[in-house]
This record gives structure tokens, sequence and C-alpha cells, in this order.
């Protein structure tokens, strides 16, 4: 029999308390025809109730569309999510405590689809350790009405680990493009891969139901086998979706160059303004080495791949983003997730594989709150819980994490004039607190480990130390005591911070892909007479031949030999 059934009947399958789960990433990949429905059902009949949702990337526009079409009382019970930044209608179940809210890492959660499809159905990971998903903080509990405990702390060879509770998969809604009568479903028109495969795995060995949303429909084994990427056993039933409700993501409905179908001349990507923001980017693209693999966050820190276009430099990067996408320019807004040009789509669960494993050299992220420890909360302020997404996963792996953002926000207003930058007014809201409403990243935990990390603003750079920040960079025209010291509410290390490059203040294109691809090894050593403590950075550099070795032996002698004692 053909597997193809309207949605009411597919939704019809869903019961009171069953677990859903729901694949997708932003506006990416959506299966919005599955949610409209669902959303319809429950406001026409009053059901189902009372369900459990799963989801790893927060799936929604900010708005009405995505998961926040299911965000209403009673239809929900608990929901376990990864980001809730892009779904206010849920959010604010969990702000109100009319739900159960969990928030666990991005990438836990689509270990936890694949654990569960193998018949392990909890996850271990060291991802969130002496974060708020910690339960020696807060639990990865939301809110008040999040009374059982979904992690625990462990110890495993001697060495702290969290235990990550799954459950049985209940209902999974995927998304593909095409599907033949069995079920066999392709993905060539997706933006992402995502979990789709994970997700149907777990449910159909949870004795669940798989139901796919497609935007059109072939004969049985009509598919070229080699793009079948959801084996039709895996799926229950199909439904076929009209245009508006299988957009590609919710910008566009169909871009052939965000699927690898084409290639678009990436000249046609208008440079940023140059304003405060651009200078902070810039300043992050700086610390790009040759080769380096690079995960660019959401919000601000997207906007490096920008500069990186600009600075025509993306050939000497791999960018990547957390639901699988290698290569290209990431695309930043409600395309976030997506990638133009990119070069590889891996899925979603095997990409945070690879982040957790350390397979990134370096991360641009951004932030909402810092401390003097160096502590960094990107998930819950101002009254909102936006969630962690892959923050903790991609900032607790990476080699060296970039974290950019404005001194303040709020009203902040400046000028560059001359090379200058000019504060006409400061911002109402301080992102340099005494300490952090919530640690998303923990500053003591990567200082303990030798972590490189930056803190990168308009106006200064500081450098995550064993004990805490110091000030390394301040912009010119800026007065250090009054635009910086006097607005922390702590007491940076400060020694002898130099100028931040006037490159960076200018309007023309830095010149970045000629000094990325050779730092000279005078540029790479430094040396604080306060703390006696000499630092190399070896980063992306080639090492082909003896004369490079004793070249860099002499670079280092040359900067000891005047000590004349042990550093």
């Amino acid at each position: 029999m053909s597997k193809i059934i309207s949605a009411e009947d597919a939704i019809a399958l869903v019961q009171d308390e069953d677990v859903l789960a729901v694949s997708g990433y932003g506006t990416n990949g959506v299966p919005e025809k599955l949610l409209a429905s669902l959303e319809s059902r429950f406001t026409d009949a009053n059901e189902p109730r009372d369900l459990t949702l799963m989801f790893a990337g927060g799936i929604g526009d900010g708005g009405e569309r995505g998961l926040n079409r299911i965000g209403h009382q009673g239809l929900l019970k608990r929901v376990i999510g990864g980001h809730y930044g892009l779904i206010p209608k849920i959010e604010k179940l969990a702000v109100d405590n009319l739900i159960a809210a969990y928030n666990f890492p991005e990438g836990v959660i689509t270990h936890l689809y694949r654990n569960i499809g193998a018949g392990r159905t909890s996850a271990l990971s060291k991802i969130g350790l002496e974060t708020f998903v910690d339960p020696r903080l807060e639990g990865a509990k939301v809110n008040e009405a999040a009374t059982e405990d979904l992690v625990e702390l462990l110890s495993l060879n001697g060495e702290d680990i969290l235990h990550f509770t799954g459950f049985p998969i209940d209902i999974a809604f995927i998304r593909g493009t095409t599907a033949d009568l069995d079920g066999n479903v392709s993905l060539e028109k997706e933006s992402l891969s995502l979990e789709n495969l994970s997700l149907a795995i777990a449910a159909r060995n949870s004795g669940g139901i798989v139901i796919c949303q497609v935007e059109r429909v072939a004969q049985q084994n009509s598919i070229d086998a080699r793009y079948v990427r959801i084996p039709g056993i895996l799926v229950d039933c199909v439904v076929l979706a009209e245009p508006e409700f299988h957009m590609q993501n919710f910008e566009e409905q169909y871009n052939p160059s965000l699927s690898g179908e084409i290639k678009v001349p990436l000249e046609s990507l208008r440079p940023l303004p140059l304003d405060e923001k651009k200078v902070v980017l810039r300043r992050a693209a700086m610390e790009l080495t040759p080769h380096a693999v690079v995960n660019l966050g959401l919000g601000l820190a997207a906007g490096v791949g920008n500069v990186a276009n600009e600075e025509k430099i993306s050939d000497q990067i791999m960018l990547t983003v957390d639901p699988g996408v290698f290569g290209g320019v990431p695309l930043s807004g409600l395309g976030f997730g997506a990638a133009l040009n990119y070069s590889a789509s891996i899925e979603h669960a095997t990409q945070f594989d690879f982040i957790d494993g350390g397979g990134l050299d370096f991360a641009c992220l951004g932030f909402a709150e810092c401390d003097g420890e160096g502590n960094i909360n990107a998930s819950r302020f101002s009254g909102r819980v936006s969630g962690c997404g892959g923050f903790i996963n991609i900032s607790q792996r990476s080699k060296k994490v970039v974290f950019v953002g404005t001194f303040s926000s709020g009203g902040l207003k400046t000028r560059i004039e001359n090379g200058k930058l000019v504060i006409e007014q400061e911002g109402k809201y301080k992102k340099f607190v005494e300490a952090v409403g919530q640690v998303t990243f923990s500053g003591k935990y990567a200082g303990r480990q030798g972590r490189s990390v930056l803190y990168v603003t308009e106006r200064c750079v500081f450098a995550l130390r064993e004990d805490g920040l110091e000030l390394i960079e301040v912009a010119p025209g800026i007065d250090m005591k009054r635009d910086v010291l006097d607005q922390l509410p702590f007491n940076p290390m400060v020694y002898d911070p130099k100028p931040m490059s006037p490159l960076l203040f200018q309007p023309e294109p830095m010149g970045l892909r000629e000094s990325i691809s050779d730092i000279g090894i005078k540029d790479r050593i430094s040396y604080t007479p306060q703390t006696n403590t000499l630092f190399l950075d070896y980063s992306g550099m080639r090492v082909n031949s003896m004369i490079d070795v004793d070249r860099i032996k002499d670079a280092v002698e040359n900067v000891l030999k005047p000590l004349k004692q042990r550093v």
C-alpha cells in the first residue's frame, strides 16, 4: 500500500502524552505542514494533550511559524530543547511555568536521538560541565515546573561526566524533498541534512511512528538509490505539503546554491557598512589562520563570514555551521544554519561528533553578559530564555574561542572619525557585569585547561588567563580609564595594553589575505614581565624545513637571552 496519506490522517496518529521529536534548524528544513496540522487539530478538538516535545535546533521564525504553532498551554506538558530564541510562544510557556522546560546542549540532543535508536536510551558527555547544565548549578532546568532531574553528575575513571536522560520517541516529524510510494526519501532540495535519519531510527526502534513531510511524490523505486537518505522501512507515512508549507527556509522558496546544486558568484554579496559591529567582526577575523576549520555562531558572530568574503580569504579557511555544513559563506538572519556554495553537508549528530571531539580550530560566538572570571552568559538574560543551542559544545571544545559583542547595548552610539573610535552615547545595558545571570561558558573551567579565549568589543579586547580577564588591546581614540575601566564592575589585569590595529577603523579592506598567509615569527612571541610568562603562538604555522626550525629557535632565544632568568 502507498504510504502517502493526508496531513489530517497522519496527525490523528499523535496521542495524548506522546513524546514528539521534531527535525529542523531555525527556519531550515521545517516540517511546517505537520506542525500547522497539529495546531489545527488541537485548536479544533482540544487534542492531543500533554505532549513531551524534543528538538535540537531552535525551529521557528521568532513569531508564528515553526514550533511556535504548537506553543499552546495544554498541548505541551514538557519541553526538552536546544534553543528557545526563535520560539517565543513556547519560551513564554516556560517563563510562566506552564510547562516543564529543560535546555540541553544541541549536540547532546542529536546524540541522544542516535543513542535512543541504538537502544542506549541516554547519553554520557563532558559537554556542559561547570555550566548551567551541570546539576551542581541548575541541571539544565529552565523553570520551577521542571522538577524531574534529567541530568546527573557521575564519576568515570576518576573524571566528572554528565549523564543525560533520554526517552523513547513516540512520534517523529521529519522532512525531505521527494518520497516514493514505499516511503524512501531523498533530500536533494533541502539546505541541510539535519537529524532526519537518526530521528527516524530512534522513533522506529522505540516502537514509534515516523511521519515525513515532502514536496513531491515519485513512483515506487524510481528515486536513484544513491540519493535515498532515509530508507522506506523507517517511514510510516508521508504527507505531501503545499509550497507555502515547504519553503527551503522562511526567507525563500528555493535557492539552488543552498542545496549544493549550483554555486553563485559571491561578488554579489555587499560588504558590511563600517560601524562598531564591523570593527568587532574584523578584529575577530584577524585571529583566523590558514587552513583553520571555523565555526560561526548565531547573530553578530555570523558576520565574520561576510568579512572573510570581503577580505577574499574564504578559500584560506573552512567555515562550518553546527547543523552540518562545511565551506561556503554561512547565511545570517532567518536563513542561519545554511550556507551559500558549501562544499559538503553531513548529518547533524555527525557534525557534533566532529565538534565534541575537538575538530574545530576556531570558533566565534556572541555573548550577552561577561564577568571578571571570563564567564559568559549567552542563554538567559533580560527576562528571556534563548537557550544555549550548540554554544556549549562549540565553546568547550574548540581550540580557540573568540567571543564577540559590543561593549554595551540598547542605544550605544559610536562613530569612526579619522581612524579613531568615538563613543557618542553609551548603551543602556552593560554587557560586562559583576556576575553573569547564567553560566553558559565557564571561564575558570577553560582557564584550568589553558584554553585560548578572547573577548572582542569595538573599544577593547580581553584575553582569558587562569585568574580571570586581562585587558590586552584598546581602540585608538578610546580613553582606557573613562571608556573601559570605569565602565567595568570588576578589575581586570592590566599590564601593557596595545592599540587595536588601525586597519579595523578604515573603510577599505584590511588586506587580510596577505597577512593571514604569513604571520611573522616575531609576532607570535610575547613576554609579560609582571607574571614572568612567555607566550608562544604557533597556531596555523607551517614548519617545512630545518631552516624554519632554526628561525623559530633564534627568535625565541632573542627574547629569552636578555632576561637572564628562568621564565
